[in-house]
């Protein structure tokens, strides 16, 4: 809607060029707003640039001007309605990689959803957020944040014909550059037993399963089972569950990994209840944006000095877990990524979490839900604390970090599309949060191809939300973004080669990167 009315007030500028009377100009404009918004909310909002509906502008406008005069007045707006949108969508990306608003000066950990609306607007965002992405930041970096998440779907960007395939084609291209946007699959059964369609046959954005990072996903509501949305909501706090401790602890008596695991994920649902009453007896005071402003589902309702008490609710309360991979060797001897019996056994351990938190979800009508850790550094904190106690375990504990989640470790050689094949099924049993990573070696820019393959592998292969990681370099003197070995495939600068400023103007003057001298 506010691409519509930025090309309502780019029109009404360009027709005051034209030295239209003033109040002509707003008779045309508000009788657009008029179209473009029938009850005068965004939320009656129809496409103004669509096709007919230009074309239906330019007749209109023949009535003032001459049929190549009004063609000419409708093109430019269009172009500069572009423009303006890919400036926003510049701006967007630019601010939220310099707010450092967060705490040690950090910058907002921020994640967008987007690819699945069809209207002429939404895909001039969609394109051109994606270009500004590509573009990069300054002199070409690659932007941290805002993570970018496309979401895929048959039947509007999934498959060769439909409407926006060249956007999840474009999405590739950008993503096999810049490593964003990641991608998430709407059609995985998990995900797609959500959607709901509008009257118009589009399907409601807000039943689309949306993301946050690496791996928070909100959307199954049992507290209110009729609010199944993604908006409005989030996690409220997760605990990890340090799984490779438990085994080897009971590695010979299986029973007894069993039984203390059940006692830890009952431990962690009890610690979670008790800070959830804690949070709920915050006031909106203490929220002023996420109550304050009505962000969160229901907050309207609530007055500046009230505790945020049952809206809460809506949120969830998850519990994750780490190192899958080392568990399994201590149980079995292998892990799940080369042997069946232990991804049977893996499965079995990440579906007792389930089971267990669908069970309390159920008896306390809360959110409890189960998360694959993406914790880095509590992986680096795990192993070194089970080492003091157990000592270098090969393979174990004589490394710096446990597996994340139920990945399959990094160092073991497996195919792409093997490993997408045996992470697919914790996927659907971790319904707080999931990723399943590829690691791509060379320049997938090279071969857009295998690219593509690979994520439409994990579309098929029932993945929910997936991300292809690949070697990304920058050159300092030209910004030349890729590969480089030890020398850079665009100007010619080994490394540590030593420059005067001179040399370095007069290169970056040549590839047209900003100069240094001036600085």
């Amino acid at each position: 809607p506010a691409v519509a009315r930025s090309f309502i007030k780019n029109l009404k500028f360009i027709l005051s060029v034209y030295d239209m009377p003033e109040d002509t100009i707003n008779h045309v404009a508000d009788e657009l707003h008029t179209k473009a918004f029938p009850d005068g909310t965004y939320s009656s909002f129809v496409s103004l640039l669509t096709t007919e509906r230009l074309e239906e502008l330019t007749v209109d406008l023949t009535y003032y001007f001459d049929e190549y005069i009004a063609e000419d007045i409708v093109a430019k707006t269009l172009k500069k309605t572009d423009k303006d949108c890919y400036q926003a969508m510049e701006a967007l990306i630019h601010n939220l990689n310099t707010m450092q608003s967060r705490a040690g000066a950090q910058v907002p950990f921020s994640s967008i959803n987007y690819g699945t609306d069809t209207t002429a607007e939404g895909e001039m965002v969609i394109r051109n957020i994606l270009l500004a992405e590509d573009a990069g930041l300054g002199d070409g970096e690659t932007p941290i944040f805002p993570i970018h998440i496309f979401k895929v779907k048959d039947g509007i960007n999934g498959q060769p014909g439909d409407p926006n395939y060249h956007y999840f084609e474009l999405a590739c291209k950008v993503s096999a550059k810049r490593l964003f946007p990641n991608f998430e699959f709407l059609d995985a059964t998990f995900n797609a037993q959500y959607l709901k369609k509008l009257p118009d046959g589009t399907y409601d954005p807000n039943t689309e399963v949306s993301t946050m990072g690496c791996r928070t996903r909100v959307m199954g509501n049992t507290y209110d089972p009729t609010r199944e949305v993604t908006c409005g909501r989030g996690n409220l706090s997760f605990t990890t569950v340090n799984l490779p401790r438990i085994a080897l602890k009971h590695k010979d008596d299986i029973d007894g990994f069993w039984e203390e695991l059940e006692e830890k994920i009952h431990l962690v649902h009890d610690q979670l209840i008790e800070r959830l009453e804690i949070q709920k007896r915050r006031t909106v005071r203490n929220h002023p944006f996420l109550m304050g402003q009505g962000v969160w589902l229901d907050s309207d309702k609530l007055n500046i000095d009230d505790e945020c008490g049952e809206v809460w609710n809506h949120g969830t309360l998850t519990i994750g877990f780490i190192g899958l991979a080392e568990t399994l060797m201590v149980l079995t001897g292998k892990h799940h990524g080369e042997d069946g019996n232990a991804q049977a056994l893996g499965l079995e351990i990440v579906g007792r979490f389930r089971e267990l938190s669908d069970a309390r979800s159920k008896k306390e009508k809360l959110n409890f839900s189960v998360i694959a850790t993406p914790a880095e550094g509590l992986s680096g904190r795990f192993v070194k604390m089970d080492r003091e106690v157990y000592g270098e375990i090969p393979g174990i504990t004589d490394k710096e970090f446990y597996t994340n989640s139920y990945h399959v470790p990094v160092d073991y050689k497996i195919t792409a599309f093997n490993k997408i094949r045996i992470e697919a099924p914790y996927h659907a049993l971790c319904n707080g949060g999931h990723i399943t990573y590829i690691e791509m070696d060379g320049d997938p820019l090279k071969n857009l191809d295998a690219f593509k393959a690979i994520v439409q592998a994990m579309k098929q292969m029932n993945i929910g939300y997936g991300a292809i990681n690949h070697p990304i370099d920058y050159c300092p003197i030209c910004g030349y973004t890729g590969v480089i070995g030890d020398e850079c495939p665009r100007c010619g600068v080994r490394e540590n080669q030593e420059l005067t400023h001179e040399e370095v103007d007069a290169i970056r003057k040549q590839h047209g990167a900003k100069r240094l001298t001036s600085r």
